[in-house]
């Protein structure tokens, strides 16, 4: 007898529960001991990215109860705790957390994914990934960012149709380098500070700044651009636990009536992180790079210091020139990868037999004879006469037309016996 081939063991895709984290840190950790090939400065910002990694995960493991109850209702924290786990054996081989990108929830993005190296990878990764595609039909698009020196990382999300959308460079301007800039004065007369009642500006500033497939993929609206009370809250109590302060402005151009640039900082106050900015530039004005830049090192001196990272696209050639102009060091280099969610819809065959057509068609059958118009009275004159018709019932133009046919028969009779009258005499 041929035996029959082991079974691999079946893997079960499962929400995220607070047993699973110690196990999910286990998995980070050794993940990030294997890429010891990096260069010095990547490796460096590997190994910060690990610390957030386990951050996060410290975060989550407290919040849990939070998060979890905010998930029951909608908020604007409602997936903080969106995240699945794949078990195996009893035995957790991976997770992946995602979140929805814009207000709208038609772009969600990968937040992260855990995968144990040590066993089916790939296959593991694909699971998890497939089944966020199945299970969110509201996402028609999906975004992540990964490091261009993850090769197994690529391999996955190029295996699930991720294609690249542009590439992302990190960069980290050194606390001297922003003493420097404090001494420059910024040259900005109508830097105001962000309201909801700007939203529209900064809408229109988000959309001029970035090429027509990034924008698609986006999908971001005027409400994007907009914090309600209760999202401003609970953004205050996460800076509050964090210990971080977030200050932004807009430049207005009052001419064009228009927003040309914008900032974001987030500022740490223990000075145990990095500060990080945003930057959005029309790329008509991009001498407010500078400015832009000595204004947030001015508001950064009040603050421990610490490294400021900022972050450049390949279609932003003026900020990469600016930031490689003043000494800037790039530390890691990313990807940013799409894909794009078309729900087919599954048609159901009926079944033929089943159907009273008899009784579906009856509504279109006429119910009465219809008005005799212009071209019907024109057809029924050419109609012969058919000779169970009655010369009562029958109308002038019938009666007229039978007359001739007549007339034309009997001539058409009598030329045929004088023809042949003829023949025979002929003949004689």
């Amino acid at each position: 007898m041929t035996p029959f081939p082991p079974q691999e063991p079946k893997v079960t895709i499962r929400p995220l529960q607070r047993r699973d984290l110690e196990a999910i840190g286990t998995i980070a950790q050794a993940n990030a001991n294997e890429k010891t090939l990096l260069q010095s400065v990547e490796a460096n910002h590997l190994y910060n990215s690990l610390n957030e990694t386990k951050q996060h995960l410290e975060r989550l493991n407290q919040r849990y109860g939070l998060w979890k109850f905010l998930s029951l209702f909608p908020n604007p924290f409602r997936y903080e705790l969106c995240a699945y786990v794949a078990q195996e054996e009893q035995q957790v081989r991976g997770m992946i957390q995602v979140k929805p990108f814009n207000r709208t929830r038609s772009t969600w993005r990968v937040e992260r994914v855990f995968v144990d190296r040590q066993t089916r990878s790939l296959a593991v990764g694909s699971l998890l990934l497939r089944h966020c595609f199945e299970t969110i039909w509201e996402a028609r698009t999906w975004l992540l960012e990964v490091n261009i020196n993850d090769k197994n990382s690529l391999a996955l999300y190029r295996q699930n149709g991720f294609q690249p959308l542009a590439q992302l460079t990190a960069w980290e301007i050194s606390p001297s380098l922003l003493a420097e800039l404090q001494e420059r004065e910024p040259d900005l007369p109508n830097l105001l500070p962000v309201s909801n009642a700007d939203a529209q500006l900064l809408y229109q500033l988000d959309t001029a700044a970035m090429p027509p497939l990034v924008r698609q993929v986006f999908d971001r609206h005027v409400q994007d651009f907009k914090t309600g009370f209760f999202s401003a809250l609970i953004e205050g109590i996460r800076q509050w636990f964090s210990q971080t302060e977030v200050v932004s402005g807009y430049v207005f151009e009052p001419q064009r009536k228009a927003a040309i640039g914008y900032f974001q900082l987030q500022l740490s106050r223990t000075g145990k992180e990095p500060h990080k900015a945003e930057m959005t530039v029309h790329p008509a004005y991009t001498w407010l790079y500078p400015e832009l830049l000595s204004q947030m090192a001015r508001i950064a001196q009040d603050f421990p210091a610490q490294p400021l990272q900022v972050t450049s696209a390949d279609y932003q050639p003026e900020r990469e020139e600016f930031l490689e102009q003043i000494g800037a060091q790039r530390i890691a280099h990313t990807l940013l990868m799409s894909r794009s969610v078309w729900h087919k819809l599954r048609e159901s065959k009926f079944a033929l037999e089943g159907l009273q057509l008899s009784e579906m068609l009856q509504g279109l059958q006429r119910s009465r004879q219809p008005v005799p118009g212009r071209m019907s009275w024109l057809k029924s004159h050419r109609q012969l006469a058919t000779p169970e018709s009655s010369p009562s019932h029958s109308s002038a133009g019938e009666m007229a037309t039978n007359y001739d046919n007549t007339e034309g028969e009997q001539g058409s009779r009598g030329a045929g016996e004088q023809g042949s009258r003829g023949d025979g005499e002929m003949g004689r």
